[in-house]
């Protein structure tokens, strides 16, 4: 029997800390009753009366019952009178024991200095030489208690400490577990591809295995860590091998746990139908009333979010029946929340809808029920977030001043416990209620306090809740931009920088949800120090859409920032902004297009020519909003000429740059790559065959072409090759989705995820970050307003300085000329990479065959411009 099948049969506890680490779900703890009963004639001696009324033995294995219920503060009490009595009788093993349990639960309950005090004690008590096991499992938990109040690099150290003692005990499934937490605290300090490389080695040891339960179990934890970190296609690979193990070993309670997840995957893939079918056999396969009730609330608010809404109905009962079984705990307060927020969001958008005859009286009943029970458990948190949910229906009603009371309870527990996550939410609400009752200097304090709340857990956010991923418009977007709008109410100095401050804020907080996770770790620069530094010559401008207006900030070197104002609905700004895009194909009029390009080019332009003149600037820097993102500020035009014939032009996600410098501070060298012929069903793009020769004789390069572009080629090359330079040129997609942005290689479709982790990771592998990167034949998918922000997360996340690409696929002979005339012009001194982009587009404007826009305003910069 292989060493997982020798390990299966110990007892695995704490299964309720998933929210903490995986470890507690696949590791070997202590068992509760050994340790416990060997000094147990020496406590009854001690004092009998003492022993025979508080049985430590008994009172751990309540306390372990309460826990595993979510019963936190009872498994509390229970916990310190077992570590009184241990006290008493000088027995320091099982008092550490029982202060290690007792920091676990303190951690559930948001109590961090006294889950800190306990494990540090119960590493003194720890006795000299310590048994491996029980030093790895205290370990286990300070690790876990250090990654969740922020000190990953500290967390790292512990749990490597945690895997040594699990090697001592030659436990391999401890180690594993060791393992996977390690790469969650890689994660956390922006190390990529040092976290990617420690799962694919767990990942790799756990499919090796003999089958049983424990590597059912382990492969979903893994799972579950892959999902978190945005590997989706490794989270559904291990997900489907837990499910195939605890299928062929007839485990129902493994089969729904595995179909749970897999619907938990499939939901944050926005794979809608999957992941209720995922969920519909979760329930079905489920074993009590618990796990059956959490996947019936996962399905249930799936499909209340598009009509018709009646889909739903079928479950009402179910649920309801499921709710009536539960006992006082967490886990039941947390369902009945959940189902309470999903019959406020019905009856919020059904126009009246009241399925089952629920009303918002029935609604308040629940939560009422709940409030009080939560104040029984004395779970503070659970109590914070029942008391929001009440007052968010009262708000719902228009019932603002007992909204406003309620939700300040909230608050204040929320605050008391430091619970960010949840606190945000219950400002963002305060702020709607004070604008309702046009308290606009609360707003502006409650706004700027859920926005800083949001900053201060912006890396772990989806973590925390993946919820957020797909909800992120309606319910994290909202909180940045109305306070944009309040502080642009005033246009005082310290209101300006603080707007464009949060306006950048959101331009990250957008990246890291699409990649469902933290993406920008690497120093940062702001611009300002750039341009008052080292290049006076250029202007930052902010276009911010608004439900009202289209406003704009206005950045110039050595001034105080300015804003102005065009007053329009959201949906004209955006319906204007979609008929640019449309007018840049061929067939559109051009007396239409250039009437479009010039009513935005007055939003943007009209009102600081002058300014820009005066001060003799040479190149924009956008900072681009929304839908803006998805049309080329080349194009826009004045009356006589278009924007890239007076200035340079780049693009940033925000005042965040890699060490900004110019190309001629090194030597160019390339890998350079592409596919000529057709491939996966693209069309052949002829015309890179010269574009590819064109730029190895301007700088030395390394050739990757057709069959010899693999994705195991280019893997190998960026990992090895001391290139500054990369340039594909390959059909390739920009999405709002990660999973369909890629380049084509010769044998797949190249995940641009996986791309910018192979770039990211030469900063890490101490090789210097690549310069330039040049996607030459991508394009942003057709439809999809929010397109562009695939092209600014793979500039972003891979940790290139700058990246060209293109918005649209064009004519492949035009974009060769350009790539071509792109780097004549960056081996010539003193020009700039965004000078040279714009001389390589005015090259193609001057043709007679190459004067529209669909041929040169397509190529955008994004990133250093210098």
């Amino acid at each position: 029997m292989g060493w997982l099948g020798r390990r299966a049969r110990k007892r695995l506890l704490f299964l309720g800390l998933a929210w903490l680490t995986v470890v507690a779900v696949i590791a070997s703890p202590v068992a509760l009753g050994n340790a416990s009963t060997l000094l147990q004639s020496d406590i009854i001696q001690q004092d009998s009366h003492l022993a025979q009324s508080l049985d430590p033995v008994s009172r751990l294995s309540q306390g372990k019952t309460d826990y595993d219920r979510g019963r936190f503060a009872d498994a509390v009490l229970a916990w310190q009178e077992a570590e009184q009595v241990y006290q008493q009788a000088g027995d320091r093993t099982n008092q550490a024991i029982s202060l290690n349990y007792l920091s676990l639960a303190y951690q559930h309950l948001g109590q961090w200095e006294q889950a800190k005090a306990a494990i540090e004690e119960s590493l003194n008590l720890l006795p000299t030489p310590t048994d491996p096991a029980l030093l790895a499992q205290v370990l286990n938990t300070k690790g876990s208690l250090q990654l969740a109040t922020g000190q990953s690099e500290a967390a790292l150290q512990t749990w490597k400490a945690a895997e040594t003692a699990y090697s001592q005990d030659d436990d391999a499934i401890g180690v594993l577990g060791c393992q996977i937490n390690q790469a969650q605290a890689l994660q956390s300090l922006g190390m990529f591809r040092r976290s990617q490389q420690v799962l694919e080695r767990v990942q790799q040891a756990l499919t090796l295995q003999p089958d049983s339960l424990i590597k059912a179990t382990g492969l979903r934890s893994l799972g579950m860590v892959w999902q978190a970190i945005g590997e989706l296609d490794d989270a559904q690979n291990v997900l489907n091998q837990s499910l195939a193990i605890a299928q062929t070993l007839n485990s129902p309670a493994d089969i729904s746990a595995a179909f749970l997840n897999l619907g938990n995957t499939a939901r944050v893939l926005g794979d809608r139908d999957a992941a209720i079918n995922y969920y519909h056999k979760a329930a079905k396969t489920a074993t009590n009333p618990l796990n059956q009730l959490e996947a019936q609330l996962n399905q249930f608010k799936l499909l209340i979010s598009q009509q018709p809404f009646n889909q739903s109905q079928d479950l009402f009962t179910p649920i309801q029946h499921n709710l009536s079984q539960l006992s006082p705990s967490r886990y039941a307060i947390y369902a009945q929340v959940n189902w309470a927020e999903s019959l406020i969001e019905l009856l919020d958008n059904s126009a009246g809808y009241s399925p089952e005859s629920i009303t918002s009286e029935d609604i308040a009943q629940l939560l009422a029920k709940t409030i009080a029970q939560a104040k029984a458990l004395n779970d503070t948190r659970a109590e914070s977030l029942a008391l929001g949910t009440l007052g968010k229906l009262y708000k719902t009603n228009q019932q603002g001043l007992e909204a406003q009371r309620l939700i300040q309870q909230a608050l204040f527990f929320s605050k008391t416990i430091n619970a960010r996550d949840i606190s945000y939410q219950w400002q963002w609400q305060l702020t709607q209620l004070y604008q309702q009752n046009g308290d606009l200097k609360a707003a502006i304090t409650a706004n700027q306090d859920a926005f800083d709340l949001l900053q201060s857990i912006r890396g772990d956010l989806v973590a925390m809740n993946p919820d957020v991923r797909f909800s992120f418009q309606e319910q994290i977007e909202p909180i940045y931009r109305n306070l944009v709008r309040l502080l642009l109410q005033s246009s005082s100095p310290d209101n300006l920088k603080q707007a464009r401050n949060v306006i950048e804020s959101l331009q990250l907080a957008e990246l890291e949800n699409y990649f469902r996770t933290s993406c920008l770790n690497a120093k940062a620069e702001q611009i300002d120090t750039v341009i008052e530094d080292s290049d006076t010559q250029t202007a930052v401008i902010y276009p911010i859409i608004l439900p009202d207006r289209i406003a704009v900030i206005l950045s110039l070197p050595g001034q105080p920032l300015e804003t102005y104002n065009t007053e329009l609905s959201q949906a004209e700004i955006e319906q204007t902004v979609n008929q640019l895009r449309q007018s840049m194909n061929i067939a559109y009029s051009n007396r239409k297009r250039l009437a479009i390009s010039q009513t935005i080019y007055d939003w943007l332009i009209r009102p600081i020519e002058t300014q820009l003149a005066q001060q003799d600037i040479k190149t924009l820097v956008f900072v681009l909003d929304g839908v803006l993102r998805n049309v080329p500020m080349a194009a826009l035009h004045d009356g006589q000429q278009y924007l890239i014939e007076k200035y340079s032009i780049a693009l940033t996600p925000g005042l965040q740059l890699l060490e900004p410098r110019s190309l001629t501070q090194f030597q160019l060298r390339s890998l350079t790559a592409g596919l000529s012929q057709a491939r996966l069903g693209f069309s052949a793009l002829p015309a890179v065959e010269d574009e590819i020769e064109q730029v190895s004789t301007n700088i030395p390069s390394n050739v990757l072409l057709n069959q010899a572009f693999t994705s195991t080629a280019l893997e190998n090359k960026i990992n090895t090759l001391p290139v500054s330079v990369v340039h594909l040129a390959t059909h390739g997609q920009f999405s709002s989705n990660p999973e369909d942005t890629f380049i084509l290689t010769w044998d797949k479709r190249f995940n641009a995820n996986t791309l910018s982790q192979l770039l990211k990771g030469r900063n890490q592998d101490n090789f210097p970050p690549i310069e330039l990167l040049v996607l030459s034949a991508c394009q942003t998918a057709n439809g999809d307003q929010r397109a562009a922000l695939g092209l600014a997360g793979l500039a972003v996340r891979s940790g290139t300085r700058s990246t060209i690409g293109t918005l649209w696929s064009v004519k492949d002979q035009s974009t060769a000329q350009a790539m071509i005339q792109l780097y004549n012009n960056l081996t010539q001194p003193d020009i700039n990479r965004a000078e040279a982009l714009r001389q390589a587009q005015l090259f193609l404007l001057r043709q007679n065959q190459y004067q529209h826009p669909y041929y040169w305003a397509p190529f955008i910069l994004v990133g250093n411009w210098l």
